[in-house]
């Protein structure tokens, strides 16, 4: 990987689990430019001529291939937005993973906006794996404000797996979905702040085609000082069957504030909506604790199950 320094390397590791250069089409972008670029014979992958970020045209008809696409910013102080696009061809079924990772050792902010949009062909098959990840000694905060946008044909399915363990300031994270006649969504959060950090996720799914259904669970961590905002709503305009489920711990002085939202407009639109906030349970940490862990090894087994 050209221009890729250790502490890059690192980060690639821990937001897409690359250890060498992937194999498929890939895109690695490091302090504000594009450092690696592979495309395939169905995968493509070109700059935009406008501004900063990328278009992926995956063919019609492409099978168990994938597309990493990482973000690292290591430099104080840089700020960027980039947009990227996702055409995901009829009859497809691809991985695509993202991600970005703040290394800031410096006084001033690090900050990434990243905006992707999905346009999934019809009874197409795509599985999105978004990791964000912050680290550095430095008193600049390390931001990370994602958008995601997915439009959704006939007959596609689209999983989406976001996560968001540990060093990142500050994030508010936007996700707007729009399902045609039996397309199907599933969204799983998991999330973990501590210190002073803020996070607020909103997810507006859009059922708009019979049969169409949206599945989104969040389960977070609020520790410290923390705070965290949930706020989903699925709309349903048509017959179909939307599930929205919170299910938060909160720790020390951490501070969850879940606002789940259902909006029927047709008769036949089935939607559910749960969600429950509370403390470890203390049954659940004597029992760790009479096998031999401390209380802070137990919290910490707990967390781990919780958020997997």
């Amino acid at each position: 990987m050209a221009q890729i320094d250790t502490i890059q390397q690192r980060m690639l590791m821990e937001v897409a689990d690359l250890h060498e250069i992937p194999e498929g089409a890939f895109n690695i972008r490091a302090n504000g430019v594009s450092t690696a670029r592979r495309s395939t014979a169905h995968i493509e992958i070109t700059s935009k001529p406008e501004g900063a970020g990328i278009d992926v045209r995956i063919a019609p008809g492409t099978k168990n291939e994938s597309v990493h696409i990482p973000v690292v910013l290591s430099m104080s102080g840089l700020q960027e937005t980039v947009y990227n696009d996702f055409f995901i061809g009829e009859d497809s079924d691809v991985l695509i993973v993202a991600g970005c990772g703040i290394h800031n050792s410096g006084a001033e902010d690090s900050e990434h906006d990243g905006i992707h949009r999905f346009y999934v062909g019809k009874n197409a098959r795509v599985r999105y794996v978004e990791k964000h990840y912050g680290e550095g000694d430095g008193t600049g905060k390390r931001i990370l404000n994602p958008g995601t946008e997915v439009y959704m044909e006939e007959g596609s399915w689209a999983e989406m797996e976001m996560v968001q363990i540990r060093g990142v300031d500050s994030t508010e994270r936007m996700t707007k979905a729009v399902l045609a006649e039996g397309a199907h969504l599933v969204i799983k959060e998991r999330l973990m702040t501590h210190g002073e950090q803020h996070a607020v996720s909103t997810i507006r799914a859009e059922l708009n085609g019979k049969d169409s259904s949206a599945d989104i669970v969040s389960r977070s961590v609020a520790r410290d000082r923390s705070f965290q905002k949930f706020d989903a709503c699925i709309t349903g305009n048509a017959p179909c069957h939307g599930h929205t489920e919170c299910d938060s711990i909160i720790m020390d002085e951490g501070r969850i504030l879940a606002v789940p939202q259902l909006e029927a407009n047709d008769l036949n639109a089935e939607l559910i909506h749960e969600a429950a906030i509370g403390k470890i349970a203390g049954d659940q940490l004597i029992k760790l604790m009479t096998l031999g862990l401390t209380e802070s090894e137990a919290e910490e087994q707990i967390i781990s199950g919780f958020l997997k």
